[in-house]
Protein backbone atom coordinates (compact mmCIF):
# COMPACT_ATOMS: atom_id res chain seq x y z
CA UNK A 1 0.00 0.00 0.00
CA UNK A 2 1.60 3.51 -0.63
CA UNK A 3 1.97 6.10 1.86
CA UNK A 4 1.54 9.48 1.63
CA UNK A 5 2.40 12.42 3.55
CA UNK A 6 -0.12 15.32 4.68
CA UNK A 7 1.52 18.51 5.17
CA UNK A 8 0.53 21.44 7.04
CA UNK A 9 2.58 24.30 6.33
CA UNK A 10 3.39 28.02 8.00
CA UNK A 11 4.94 29.88 5.82
CA UNK A 12 7.81 32.48 7.15
CA UNK A 13 7.10 35.63 6.57
CA UNK A 14 9.14 36.69 3.59
CA UNK A 15 7.77 33.52 1.39
CA UNK A 16 5.40 33.78 -1.18
CA UNK A 17 3.03 30.48 -1.87
CA UNK A 18 3.99 31.27 -5.04
CA UNK A 19 7.89 31.53 -4.32
CA UNK A 20 7.49 28.47 -2.33
CA UNK A 21 5.51 26.12 -5.17
CA UNK A 22 8.14 27.15 -7.67
CA UNK A 23 11.09 26.43 -5.54
CA UNK A 24 9.24 22.67 -5.18
CA UNK A 25 9.01 22.07 -8.72
CA UNK A 26 12.50 23.74 -9.09
CA UNK A 27 13.14 20.23 -7.00
CA UNK A 28 10.74 18.10 -9.30
CA UNK A 29 8.85 17.67 -6.19
CA UNK A 30 4.84 17.03 -7.66
CA UNK A 31 2.31 16.51 -4.63
CA UNK A 32 -0.68 15.11 -5.30
CA UNK A 33 -2.46 18.28 -3.85
CA UNK A 34 -1.90 21.74 -2.95
CA UNK A 35 -4.56 23.31 -1.60
CA UNK A 36 -4.59 26.87 0.78
CA UNK A 37 -5.92 26.39 3.94
CA UNK A 38 -9.36 28.63 4.40
CA UNK A 39 -10.74 27.45 8.34
CA UNK A 40 -11.43 24.93 10.52
CA UNK A 41 -15.15 23.33 10.68
CA UNK A 42 -14.54 20.71 13.57
CA UNK A 43 -11.82 21.65 15.74
CA UNK A 44 -9.30 18.97 17.60
CA UNK A 45 -9.96 18.53 21.38
CA UNK A 46 -7.37 16.38 22.54
CA UNK A 47 -4.88 15.18 20.01
CA UNK A 48 -2.47 17.96 18.17
CA UNK A 49 -4.55 20.35 20.06
CA UNK A 50 -1.87 22.78 20.66
CA UNK A 51 0.13 22.27 17.37
CA UNK A 52 -2.74 22.32 14.94
CA UNK A 53 -4.73 25.08 16.27
CA UNK A 54 -1.85 27.73 17.55
CA UNK A 55 -0.77 28.19 14.22
CA UNK A 56 -2.35 29.87 11.11
CA UNK A 57 -1.46 27.41 8.54
CA UNK A 58 -0.62 28.40 4.79
CA UNK A 59 -0.93 25.23 3.37
CA UNK A 60 -1.86 21.61 3.09
CA UNK A 61 0.26 19.70 0.48
CA UNK A 62 -0.03 16.06 0.04
CA UNK A 63 3.01 13.86 -1.28
CA UNK A 64 3.71 10.51 -1.86
CA UNK A 65 6.56 8.99 0.14
CA UNK A 66 8.98 8.55 -2.45
CA UNK A 67 8.58 12.26 -3.71
CA UNK A 68 8.76 14.36 -0.46
CA UNK A 69 9.33 17.89 0.41
CA UNK A 70 13.15 18.56 0.31
CA UNK A 71 14.33 19.39 3.98
CA UNK A 72 16.34 22.51 2.23
CA UNK A 73 12.66 23.96 1.91
CA UNK A 74 11.25 23.34 5.35
CA UNK A 75 13.80 25.43 7.30
CA UNK A 76 13.05 29.00 8.76
CA UNK A 77 13.83 30.94 5.44
CA UNK A 78 10.75 29.02 3.83
CA UNK A 79 9.10 27.49 6.45
CA UNK A 80 7.96 28.51 10.77
CA UNK A 81 6.05 25.70 11.34
CA UNK A 82 5.41 22.18 9.75
CA UNK A 83 3.21 19.15 10.75
CA UNK A 84 3.15 16.10 9.43
CA UNK A 85 1.29 13.01 8.89
CA UNK A 86 1.81 9.70 7.00
CA UNK A 87 -0.81 6.94 5.99
CA UNK A 88 -1.54 3.71 3.91
CA UNK A 89 -3.55 5.15 0.99
CA UNK A 90 -5.11 1.99 -1.10
CA UNK A 91 -3.38 1.71 -4.79
CA UNK A 92 -6.48 2.50 -6.40
CA UNK A 93 -6.88 5.71 -5.03
CA UNK A 94 -2.94 6.97 -5.91
CA UNK A 95 -3.34 5.55 -9.26
CA UNK A 96 -4.89 8.18 -11.71
CA UNK A 97 -5.09 10.59 -8.93
CA UNK A 98 -4.36 13.42 -10.92
CA UNK A 99 -6.77 12.50 -13.71
CA UNK A 100 -9.35 12.14 -10.95
CA UNK A 101 -8.56 14.97 -9.40
CA UNK A 102 -8.92 17.08 -12.17
CA UNK A 103 -12.51 16.35 -13.43
CA UNK A 104 -13.28 16.92 -9.82
CA UNK A 105 -11.66 20.15 -9.80
CA UNK A 106 -13.24 21.35 -13.04
CA UNK A 107 -16.06 19.44 -13.72
CA UNK A 108 -18.07 19.07 -17.00
CA UNK A 109 -21.54 19.81 -17.48
CA UNK A 110 -23.76 17.27 -15.34
CA UNK A 111 -20.96 16.07 -12.83
CA UNK A 112 -22.05 18.22 -10.08
CA UNK A 113 -25.64 17.20 -8.39
CA UNK A 114 -28.27 20.21 -7.69
CA UNK A 115 -28.43 21.20 -4.21
CA UNK A 116 -31.35 18.89 -2.26
CA UNK A 117 -32.97 21.79 -0.89
CA UNK A 118 -32.31 20.87 2.61
CA UNK A 119 -30.95 24.46 3.12
CA UNK A 120 -34.40 26.21 2.62
CA UNK A 121 -35.40 25.07 6.16
CA UNK A 122 -31.94 23.51 7.58
CA UNK A 123 -31.14 21.46 10.67
CA UNK A 124 -29.23 23.75 13.01
CA UNK A 125 -27.18 22.97 15.89
CA UNK A 126 -25.19 25.38 18.47
CA UNK A 127 -21.28 24.33 17.41
CA UNK A 128 -20.07 22.68 14.63
CA UNK A 129 -18.18 20.02 16.63
CA UNK A 130 -21.06 17.41 15.97
CA UNK A 131 -20.45 17.71 12.06
CA UNK A 132 -23.67 20.64 12.60
CA UNK A 133 -24.51 23.69 11.18
CA UNK A 134 -24.59 26.71 13.27
CA UNK A 135 -25.51 30.06 12.46
CA UNK A 136 -21.83 31.09 12.09
CA UNK A 137 -20.79 28.57 9.71
CA UNK A 138 -23.73 29.12 7.55
CA UNK A 139 -23.11 32.74 8.01
CA UNK A 140 -19.65 32.35 7.02
CA UNK A 141 -20.32 30.23 3.62
CA UNK A 142 -22.81 32.38 2.18
CA UNK A 143 -19.92 34.99 2.24
CA UNK A 144 -16.97 32.85 1.54
CA UNK A 145 -16.64 33.94 -2.23
CA UNK A 146 -14.31 31.18 -3.81
CA UNK A 147 -16.63 28.64 -2.28
CA UNK A 148 -19.94 29.75 -4.19
CA UNK A 149 -18.71 28.18 -7.52
CA UNK A 150 -15.67 26.72 -6.44
CA UNK A 151 -14.77 23.30 -4.64
CA UNK A 152 -13.43 22.81 -1.41
CA UNK A 153 -11.27 20.09 0.04
CA UNK A 154 -11.86 18.61 3.78
CA UNK A 155 -8.96 17.13 5.54
CA UNK A 156 -10.11 15.06 8.29
CA UNK A 157 -7.80 13.79 11.23
CA UNK A 158 -9.68 10.79 12.85
CA UNK A 159 -9.05 8.48 16.33
CA UNK A 160 -11.46 5.87 16.99
CA UNK A 161 -12.62 4.10 20.06
CA UNK A 162 -10.90 1.27 20.33
CA UNK A 163 -13.93 -1.02 20.24
CA UNK A 164 -14.13 -3.23 16.99
CA UNK A 165 -17.54 -2.20 17.22
CA UNK A 166 -16.57 1.84 16.71
CA UNK A 167 -14.41 0.85 13.17
CA UNK A 168 -17.68 -1.05 12.29
CA UNK A 169 -19.78 1.94 12.76
CA UNK A 170 -17.62 4.30 10.58
CA UNK A 171 -17.38 2.01 8.12
CA UNK A 172 -21.32 2.19 8.09
CA UNK A 173 -21.14 5.75 7.64
CA UNK A 174 -18.20 5.73 5.23
CA UNK A 175 -20.57 3.16 2.94
CA UNK A 176 -23.56 5.38 3.13
CA UNK A 177 -21.64 9.00 2.44
CA UNK A 178 -20.52 7.26 -0.82
CA UNK A 179 -23.78 5.86 -1.95
CA UNK A 180 -26.21 8.50 -0.80
CA UNK A 181 -25.62 10.73 2.03
CA UNK A 182 -22.15 12.56 0.94
CA UNK A 183 -22.56 11.39 -2.75
CA UNK A 184 -26.01 13.42 -2.92
CA UNK A 185 -24.05 16.35 -2.27
CA UNK A 186 -21.36 15.58 -4.86
CA UNK A 187 -19.03 14.99 -1.71
CA UNK A 188 -16.16 12.67 -2.97
CA UNK A 189 -13.36 11.05 -0.36
CA UNK A 190 -11.06 11.55 -2.96
CA UNK A 191 -8.02 10.33 -0.39
CA UNK A 192 -8.09 8.31 2.60
CA UNK A 193 -5.47 5.70 4.47
CA UNK A 194 -4.45 4.66 7.70
CA UNK A 195 -2.31 6.50 10.04
CA UNK A 196 1.78 4.62 9.45
CA UNK A 197 3.69 6.38 12.90
CA UNK A 198 7.60 6.32 12.79
CA UNK A 199 8.15 7.75 9.22
CA UNK A 200 10.72 10.38 10.18
CA UNK A 201 9.14 13.39 8.49
CA UNK A 202 10.01 16.53 9.88
CA UNK A 203 7.31 17.67 11.99
CA UNK A 204 5.80 14.31 12.17
CA UNK A 205 2.60 14.16 14.60
CA UNK A 206 2.84 11.25 17.26
CA UNK A 207 -0.69 12.00 19.11
CA UNK A 208 -2.21 9.07 17.95
CA UNK A 209 -4.55 9.57 14.70
CA UNK A 210 -5.82 6.66 12.96
CA UNK A 211 -6.63 7.81 9.79
CA UNK A 212 -6.73 10.69 7.50
CA UNK A 213 -9.32 11.59 4.49
CA UNK A 214 -9.55 13.99 1.85
CA UNK A 215 -13.11 15.00 1.16
CA UNK A 216 -14.44 16.86 -2.30
CA UNK A 217 -17.25 19.07 -2.30
CA UNK A 218 -17.85 20.85 -5.22
CA UNK A 219 -18.77 23.80 -3.54
CA UNK A 220 -19.20 25.01 0.12
CA UNK A 221 -22.88 25.79 -0.52
CA UNK A 222 -22.82 21.39 -1.53
CA UNK A 223 -20.83 20.99 1.87
CA UNK A 224 -23.71 22.72 4.10
CA UNK A 225 -26.34 21.51 2.35
CA UNK A 226 -25.37 18.29 3.53
CA UNK A 227 -24.79 19.33 7.07
CA UNK A 228 -28.13 20.94 7.11
CA UNK A 229 -30.32 17.59 6.10
CA UNK A 230 -32.04 15.06 7.71
CA UNK A 231 -31.11 12.21 6.26
CA UNK A 232 -26.74 12.83 6.52
CA UNK A 233 -27.45 13.53 10.15
CA UNK A 234 -29.38 10.94 11.11
CA UNK A 235 -26.52 8.79 9.58
CA UNK A 236 -23.83 11.00 11.33
CA UNK A 237 -25.33 10.33 14.93
CA UNK A 238 -26.26 6.91 14.50
CA UNK A 239 -22.37 5.89 12.56
CA UNK A 240 -19.96 8.43 13.12
CA UNK A 241 -20.27 10.33 16.47
CA UNK A 242 -19.97 7.59 18.26
CA UNK A 243 -17.21 5.77 16.54
CA UNK A 244 -14.81 8.77 17.43
CA UNK A 245 -12.58 9.67 20.51
CA UNK A 246 -11.49 12.81 18.19
CA UNK A 247 -11.25 14.36 14.89
CA UNK A 248 -10.81 17.72 13.16
CA UNK A 249 -11.57 18.90 9.91
CA UNK A 250 -9.74 21.25 8.31
CA UNK A 251 -11.38 23.55 5.02
CA UNK A 252 -9.15 23.95 2.08
CA UNK A 253 -9.41 25.08 -1.24
CA UNK A 254 -7.21 23.76 -4.07
CA UNK A 255 -8.37 27.16 -6.43
CA UNK A 256 -7.24 29.73 -4.36
CA UNK A 257 -6.21 32.17 -6.60
CA UNK A 258 -2.76 32.35 -5.07
CA UNK A 259 -1.51 28.93 -5.96
CA UNK A 260 -1.40 29.54 -9.74
CA UNK A 261 -0.35 33.03 -8.90
CA UNK A 262 3.11 33.09 -11.67
CA UNK A 263 1.92 30.23 -13.14
CA UNK A 264 4.04 31.11 -16.34
CA UNK A 265 7.11 30.78 -14.24
CA UNK A 266 6.34 27.50 -12.74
Amino acid sequence: MPLATVHLLKLSKNATVSAFLRALKSRSVKPLVVSKVVRWIIKPESLSKNKLLDTDWDLLIITEMSNQLPETYLNKDWVLEHFSITAGVPKALINGFQERNTRLLHPRSGDVPALTGSLDKPKMATSTQGLELNDELLEWSQTFKLGQEGAVSMLNLLAFHPAKEAHESYLRYGKAFAESIGSSRGGDAKLVGKVVPGQGTLGEDKSGWDEVALAHYPSIRHFTDMLASEDYQAVNHKDRLPALRDTCILCTTELDPALHADKAKL
